[in-house]
């Protein structure tokens, strides 16, 4: 670390003879990441207002010139559409750069933050394998007018590109945009990015929680849908067998007709009735881990069609499942949490509150009065963890979650989440 003061020239100095000898060459540090021959590695993607898209460089090895015909790691060939030097937050045109350079390359749209470029033939070394970046957090995110829908997305991938730590997704479940970073902070940085770079009027908040529901016990139900309004009505009427199956086997249609019942053209409509009425439960959440069988039915030979199957066969099954003790369920992750020892009380204290359950705690392998803490959390309980996590280590623990299984929610928690559906719904 070294102390200085660029707006007074203060340190300046030392800072660049440091830079000088104490740094590795170009050729050393190639040699370290395994890069042989003449490339560049891309380290980063810049849009800037000026310029449009630069994929930002380091040279290891060769020249590069405004023009050159770089080959990327799949060996097509691309042509370099200009070359800047950087300067700061701006740009300079420059004609060429040599080994160590520092330069933004335009008009490559193919490379991204990662990649490496050949400056004479194709890339000698393939890319090494850079570790998984660890996403946790994430926040819901939308535009406030829907007309910027169309910018949002297209922004929201600008600033993934630049940012290889942040992640956007189109959850079709939840219905929402999710953008998810490495910790609370560096979301709060991109959204400010956002909202002053691309100038939309966005809303942030919490991603909501995935949960589901399912039924307790079998139950049959007559679904029969019958109009007629002149001409042609509409007829479909079906008997379903409902019953709950084991948790992670999802969801099964069966049929059982005999006789004619229902014909087989009709059939389908009635997956699909079924289908739909999964989609919202009795609760208000999507269910899951059950099976529907088509047992028995009737049909009109004028008046049925496949709307009249769908609509009875939906009937039938949300009927079924308000009968059969639906119960609503939460999703869990497996958290791992790395931590100083001299924290490791507090934070167990706080994953009890947050109704967390412990799995084991061993000592942080190569480092010395660490401990790696696995627990099973409800996915509820990872808003605010991250924060909580640094007041209690000094800025020090961190954690790695993902998806486990799904659990029973039960008593007054239960009721009160239902509760808060019905009211916002």
């Amino acid at each position: 670390m070294l102390f200085g003061s660029a707006s007074n020239g203060f340190g300046i100095r030392r800072l660049l003879k440091m830079l000088r000898h104490d740094t590795p060459q170009p050729a050393r540090t190639a040699e370290r990441i395994g890069i042989e021959g003449q490339a560049a590695q891309i380290f980063k993607i810049s849009n800037a207002a000026t310029v449009g898209r630069l994929a930002l460089a380091r040279i290891f090895g060769g020249r590069i010139a405004d023009g050159a015909e770089l080959t990327d790691g799949a060996g097509q060939s691309i042509r370099a559409g200009g070359l800047f030097a950087l300067q700061g937050s701006g740009t300079a045109k420059i004609a060429a750069a040599g080994p160590g350079a520092l330069v933004g390359i335009a008009k490559v749209d193919t490379l991204k933050a990662g990649d490496r470029a050949g400056l004479a033939g194709p890339v000698v070394a393939k890319a090494r394998n850079r570790p998984a970046l660890v996403a946790n957090s994430a926040v819901a995110i939308a535009a406030k007018d829907h007309k910027d829908e169309v910018r949002l997305s297209a922004a929201l991938h600008r600033l993934t590109e630049e940012d290889a730590g942040l992640r956007w997704v189109q959850d079709e479940a939840l219905r929402e945009t999710l953008l998810r970073g490495m910790s609370e902070e560096h979301l709060a940085v991109a959204i400010n990015r956002l909202k002053r770079r691309y100038g939309i009027a966005i809303a942030v908040k919490p991603p909501a929680i995935g949960y589901k529901e399912t039924i307790r016990k079998p139950v049959a139900q007559r679904g029969r849908h019958r109009k007629q309004s002149g001409g042609h009505g509409q007829y479909g009427d079906v008997v379903l067998e409902v019953a709950p199956l084991e948790r992670g086997e999802g969801e099964r249609f069966e049929e059982r007709i005999t006789g004619g019942a229902v014909p087989k053209q009709w059939i389908p409509a009635v997956e699909k009735g079924m289908r739909d009425a999964l989609e919202k439960g009795p609760l208000g959440f999507p269910v899951v881990d059950v099976r529907a069988t088509l047992i028995d039915g009737s049909f009109h030979s004028v008046d049925s069609s496949e709307l009249a199957f769908r609509t009875a066969a939906r009937m039938a099954m949300a009927e079924a499942l308000a009968a059969a003790s639906p119960y609503l369920l939460e999703p869990v992750a497996h958290v791992t949490i790395r931590t100083p020892g001299s924290a490791t009380s507090r934070i167990t204290s706080a994953i009890s509150s947050r109704r967390g359950q412990m799995l084991r705690m061993t000592s942080l392998d190569g480092w010395s009065q660490w401990d790696v803490i696995e627990v099973l959390l409800p996915q509820a309980g990872l808003q605010g963890l991250e924060a909580e996590l640094r007041s209690m280590s000094q800025g020090m623990a961190h954690y790695e979650a993902h998806f486990d299984h799904l659990s029973e929610v039960t008593g007054k928690l239960a009721g009160a989440i239902v509760q808060a559906v019905r009211e916002t719904a």
